[in-house]
């Protein structure tokens, strides 16, 4: 038995628990796996908060709504009021990203990776964009009902693309966007409230033959994140997500 000190966010409804005690990385999927069993916490992901300041999620894996609300959770424990900007380590990334956090808004912004590649595919007849971020990857499809039976059809996509942490399908109708997302070392797959990854790779292909900035505000199941993805001759040059962010007081938990 162990006791964890947790506060636990919610980036725009993609509830996600932050471990403040020390957790040695090989321990984090299954600290994170125990503390998803805790129904009341109602948890889709953790993450875990290092000596050093770096954010490591459950799997290794770079997860833009928790890395936005590690900044907002490091603005509000320095007492920070308005608007200020802040440089991150956050685990499946190669550089600190930037995150701006608007503590009178409360809102919070964070700098996205670059899609390493942008693929039309076909899942059972059904056309779909894939969208790889490094260690997270999404099929983007449109007017497909969700269900974990056209995620299980698609997830061969994944399995073919070596190293990723975690995946899902974004499910979009309109400007609305489900996503449902594994995350494999953790043994997690989770319609999740919303998904700041999945809200980038959606804004990735609804942008396809825009020049320039282009912004997309989608509404999730339980809350609204927006994405903007700006493009040079086609390519994905900069992107970021932003929304609102929510935390609790920390208490601790015996897993």
């Amino acid at each position: 038995m162990r006791k964890l000190r947790i506060v636990r966010a919610d980036p725009a409804g993609n509830i996600t628990l932050f471990v403040l005690t020390p957790v040695e990385k090989a321990q984090c999927a299954a600290v994170a796996a125990e503390l998803m069993k805790i129904g009341e916490l109602k948890a889709e992901q953790v993450g875990f908060v290092f000596p050093n300041g770096h954010m490591e999620m459950e799997a290794g894996e770079f997860c833009g709504n928790a890395s936005r609300a590690y900044g907002y959770l490091l603005a509000k424990q320095q007492g920070l009021t308005g608007r200020h900007t802040m440089h991150l380590s956050v685990s499946g990334c190669d550089h600190p990203i930037a995150v701006t956090v608007d503590m009178d808004a409360g809102t919070s912004e964070a700098e996205m990776p670059l899609p390493r590649f942008v693929r039309p595919v076909n899942v059972d007849g059904t056309a779909g964009t894939l969208v790889h971020l490094g260690g997270i990857a999404h099929l983007v499809v449109q007017g497909v009902t969700p269900s974990r039976e056209f995620f299980e059809k698609a997830e061969p996509l994944f399995e073919k693309e070596p190293g990723l942490e975690a995946y899902g399908v974004c499910f979009l109708a309109g400007e609305r966007m489900t996503p449902l997302v594994k995350v494999p070392e953790a043994g997690t797959l989770v319609f999740e409230g919303s998904c700041g990854s999945g809200t980038l790779a959606s804004a990735i292909a609804l942008s396809e033959g825009h020049e320039g900035r282009f912004s997309a505000a989608l509404t999730q199941p339980a809350g609204t994140v927006c994405a903007s993805v700006t493009r040079q001759a086609g390519a994905v040059v900069a992107a970021s997500i932003g929304g609102a962010v929510t935390l609790g007081e920390p208490f601790e938990v015996t897993i």
